[in-house]
């Protein structure tokens, strides 16, 4: 599956194969030598990855999934972004590997599997909870990505602070303290931005990789981010007024239709990391 996957996307930011050998005994596949690693090993390695580097690195991995969802024929989901798997030439230039767990659509919205198979901490909620994968399941594993090259940290060392930290504009706590004070705080701070669209809870609500493209580029950003929390703020009035009116027994399931993973409620990331525990499990 992962050679018929590989040999369909041809893309500067996708690991290319060039030969496979299949014998009675093993099955080899043959790619080109990735000097740099990954991107999870370099984060952890020394020298640090400067912060023009992490940039690069996140517009390169975002075009390669770009090509996978919206140039490739059929479109590919890869359910398994992380940075493990986004590997580095001899010019720090990304390259999405490891299509082990990928999917072809055929034009489809969605896939459903009766296993869920990926990387915790990663893993979208609705794939979790349905076994439903989509694009969307790739942009989430995508924002995770970003903000581990933001702070240096694995996924499960985020905590819930994230989007407060954002709103309070306590960028500097965030970021990798291997950089010390060589990065462009509103670039950083455009870049969790794009990150919080990344993990909204509801995929509906997350961008199409193309829209993360444009806005990593530094084209439209604005207009998402704005969008966004004009939502939230429309949804917090309408909750007001339901609240003062009658007494709610319950939650609305609309509550953190636009709330990133990092920034829900506290019942909501207690049960996504419970999900993660179960997953964690052996497979």
């Amino acid at each position: 599956m992962e050679l018929e996957m590989i040999s369909l996307a041809v893309h500067r930011n996708l690991l290319r194969i060039i030969g496979y050998c299949a014998t009675p005994n093993e099955k080899l596949l043959v790619y080109p030598y990735m000097s740099n690693g990954s991107v999870a090993s370099r984060l952890r390695g020394k020298p640090a990855l400067d912060w023009n580097t992490r940039k690069r690195i996140a517009i390169g991995a975002a075009r390669g999934l770009l090509y996978l969802h919206e140039q490739c024929d059929p479109k590919i989901i890869h359910r398994d972004v992380k940075a493990a798997n986004i590997l580095l030439d001899d010019y720090y230039e990304a390259v999405v590997g490891d299509f082990g767990l990928a999917k072809l659509l055929d034009h489809a919205e969605s896939h459903v599997t009766t296993a869920v198979r990926g990387t915790v901490g990663h893993i979208a909620p609705e794939y979790l909870s349905t076994g439903q994968s989509s694009e969307k399941t790739d942009v989430f594993g995508f924002g995770i990505l970003l903000l581990e090259l933001i702070t240096g940290m694995r996924a499960l060392e985020f905590g819930k602070s994230v989007k407060k930290i954002q709103q309070e504009k306590k960028i500097e706590l965030l970021v990798d303290r291997e950089l010390g004070i060589n990065y462009d705080r509103i670039e950083v701070g455009e870049m969790l931005q794009v990150a919080l669209l990344c993990t909204q809870y509801l995929p509906a609500h997350r961008p199409k990789m193309s829209e993360v493209v444009r806005m990593l580029e530094g084209d439209g950003l604005a207009e998402k981010w704005a969008a966004s929390h004009n939502f939230v703020h429309s949804n917090f009035s309408r909750d007001n007024s339901k609240s003062n009116s009658s007494v709610a027994l319950g939650h609305d399931d609309n509550d953190h239709d636009h709330s990133s993973v990092f920034g829900m409620a506290m019942t909501m990331d207690d049960d996504y990391d419970a999900h993660c525990m179960e997953l964690s499990g052996p497979r």
